[in-house]
């Protein structure tokens, strides 16, 4: 739907997260009479120049129930007749009746009566080369400042990302991104490229020297995240919809395999909830939300294992090879042990947490963490002679500490409220965990690691979301967002927890520090 304005607002601000899927929320029930043909008439007119004739997306978000599934139709409803500030999307309000919209509302809930494919042929299709020549690129930093201390600032507010000098704390550039960046930047071994996601599949490579977009493709409808193998070759893409794995060259980002993702019986297709790059091991491991096996993928023949099964998906037939982890119970959520030998699991519909041994293939025992913990914000460090983990939780007021030996939670450290983000630095003896859910929102826990107590709690802007912490190179300084149209980034001193400094933002979400990401801090995720 092709829009105009600019603009804040709450509720609508929330809608914009809802529409490209980043806010979780519950369905409601049905808006009266659900006319899906009457509809169709009004998309193709109204709709379908941005968001596709097939509804597939294009320059607006696919709308389709599998995108849309936790939108309920009255936020729909008040969106299409109000529109979204910030973006293209206008409200229709003044030129559609109540009946009108209804239909729109019934048809963008109404399944496709044939299941997208999103071929590698249909992934080609949408490939884009904006810069033809790399050879005439300087490969040396163009801007004055530490390669390996920029951070990139997402901001969802206006779908932008600001590059960050981390140590003046001064933006070098500022550029439009694809629309609802998901899954955290993946930065190059040599931290020059950045390579982006979207949830509505596109894939875009960032050139930070240059401080430029050099490529992009779309490589699926619905995009969980992507990652980078540890030799720098391959992007691999993991999708809600359609259910595959897709591998791109990531010089160019051209595609060479695209992976449908099924049981071993070939029976029943599933969801990828997420991909991580397991450098030590020299493979990517890939979450599956709807099988219960845990995908290795292997990219280096003479590293691959010979029970590995070659994956189909020409024109790469055989390029990569997958080794099977059979568990009991689907796991979309996983934390990594340092040495990528064993992993913590949330297995979220079976309500439990279990640790698998990778290496032997096997689940190795159930870890008694309850509340829904958000595995993928879990951090490590040492403490007294051993390696302990902690993580937040999403629906408990606590923060749990996991001995990473003998899988006991060694610590309960209750908090006011569920959070979502946890981080700290090797050089910093504090970790820092948001209150993302609940009315306590504003607040951000401060927590010692040798004592395991909460030994302050900032309110970095009161009745706005505090969320995300990243660190600097060195671990001295602590970056906070305040998620809110008219949002900041706030920057603490890491070791007095004294604010130094506040950059006005568009409801900046995640921050990810060069240095940090490609040497793999124990302090945040990779």
């Amino acid at each position: 739907m092709r829009p105009s304005g600019s603009g804040s607002g709450g509720r609508a601000a929330l809608l914009l997260g809802l529409f490209c899927g980043t806010v979780l929320l519950s369905s409601g029930a049905a808006l009266g009479e659900e006319e899906p043909q009457r509809g169709a008439g009004l998309y193709d007119a109204l709709c379908a120049a941005c968001h596709g004739a097939d509804r597939l997306g294009g320059t607006g978000p696919a709308l389709l129930p599998e995108n849309l599934g936790r939108l309920s139709r009255e936020d729909a409803y008040a969106a299409i007749a109000d529109g979204l500030p910030a973006t293209q999307m206008p409200g229709f309000g003044h030129a559609l009746d109540d009946a009108e919209i209804q239909s729109l509302v019934a048809l963008i809930y109404t399944p496709l009566d044939y299941v997208p494919e999103w071929r590698l042929e249909d992934i080609a299709d949408t490939w884009l080369v904006h810069v033809g020549d790399e050879e005439q690129l300087a490969t040396e930093p163009q801007f004055d400042a530490d390669p390996e201390n920029i951070f990139l600032v997402v901001e969802t507010g206006d779908h932008h990302v600001t590059v960050l000098d981390g140590d003046r704390f001064v933006p070098i550039h500022r550029f439009k991104s694809r629309h609802a960046l998901h899954g955290g930047p993946k930065y190059s071994p040599d931290g020059r490229f950045v390579f982006l996601a979207s949830r509505d599949g596109w894939i875009s490579r960032f050139d930070l020297y240059n401080l430029r977009v050099t490529h992009e493709i779309r490589a699926g409808i619905n995009t969980r995240n992507v990652a980078l193998s540890a030799d720098g070759r391959y992007v691999l893409v993991g999708n809600y919809l359609p259910h595959t794995l897709v591998v791109l060259d990531s010089r160019d980002l051209s595609p060479l395999q695209r992976i449908p993702v099924t049981d071993a019986a070939g029976e029943r297709t599933s969801r990828v909830s997420a991909v991580y790059q397991a450098a030590p091991r020299g493979s990517f491991i890939a979450a599956l939300r709807d099988v219960p096996e845990i995908w290795e993928l292997f990219y280096d023949p003479a590293n691959t294992p010979a029970e590995a099964e070659p994956l189909s998906g020409a024109p790469g037939d055989g390029q990569f090879a997958v080794r099977r982890i059979r568990i009991d119970d689907p796991m979309d959520d996983f934390f990594f042990e340092p040495e990528y030998r064993r992993l913590l699991g949330a297995a979220r519909d079976a309500g439990r947490s279990v640790a698998v041994d990778l290496d032997a293939g096997r689940e190795i025992g159930i870890v008694p963490i309850d509340g829904m913990p958000h595995l993928a914000s879990g951090i490590t460090w040492e403490y007294r002679g051993r390696t302990v983990m902690a993580t937040p939780h999403l629906r408990e007021a606590a923060v749990s500490v996991v001995d990473m030996d003998s899988w006991e939670v060694i610590r309960r450290i209750e908090t006011k409220g569920p959070g979502f983000f946890l981080r700290s630095h090797e050089n910093s003896r504090y970790a820092w965990v948001d209150v993302f859910f609940g009315p306590n929102r504003d607040l951000m826990h401060v927590i010692d690691k040798e004592t395991l107590d909460i030994v302050k709690t900032l309110r970095p802007e009161a009745g706005k979301t505090a969320a995300h912490v990243e660190f600097t190179r060195d671990g001295s300084h602590a970056l906070v967002s305040i998620w809110d149209m008219d949002g900041a980034l706030v920057i603490y001193d890491a070791e007095t927890l004294e604010e130094v400094k506040r950059l006005p933002m568009r409801r900046p979400s995640g921050k990810y520090n060069v240095s940090n990401k490609i040497y793999r801090s124990p302090g945040t995720s990779h």
